[in-house]
């Protein structure tokens, strides 16, 4: 069992920054994503792919809507990842959630909501223009 942590959310001005953070209870051998659900969209729907990375620090993949702004990294001693947001539009607003699996058979990380088990309470993140 792995618990989530997530905090940093809040509001920012268009072209603003937001920082968020994600601590877990475990960390090893992880995959570790964060997804996104837009505010129109009801609880328990689709969340859209942000970004994920394997806790070893491999494979960093970003969504093409937020890559060159969006930047994952992480802190092993802490067990946590950040995700550092910047040139935010209004977009970007929505509740923003970590989430944790073990790898795939192959090694990979996946790219879908529904394949991780694991997930924070979510942080909502708002940007007006």
């Amino acid at each position: 069992q792995v618990q989530l942590v997530e905090s940093g959310g809040g509001s920012a001005q268009a072209g603003g920054s937001l920082t968020l953070s994600c601590a877990a209870s475990t960390y090893s051998r992880r995959c570790m994503a964060w997804f996104r659900r837009a505010l129109r969209r009801a609880p328990g729907t689709y969340r859209e792919w942000v970004v994920r990375i394997k806790t070893d620090g491999s494979d960093p993949v970003y969504a093409d809507s937020v890559k060159g702004r969006f930047t994952l990294s992480q802190d092993n001693a802490k067990n946590t990842v950040y995700l550092q947001m910047t040139s935010l539009t209004p977009e970007d607003t929505g509740l923003y959630y970590c989430a944790a699996r073990d790898p795939m058979s192959d090694g990979t990380c996946p790219l879908y909501d529904w394949a991780y088990p694991y997930w924070g309470q979510g942080t909502q993140v708002t940007v007006s223009s």
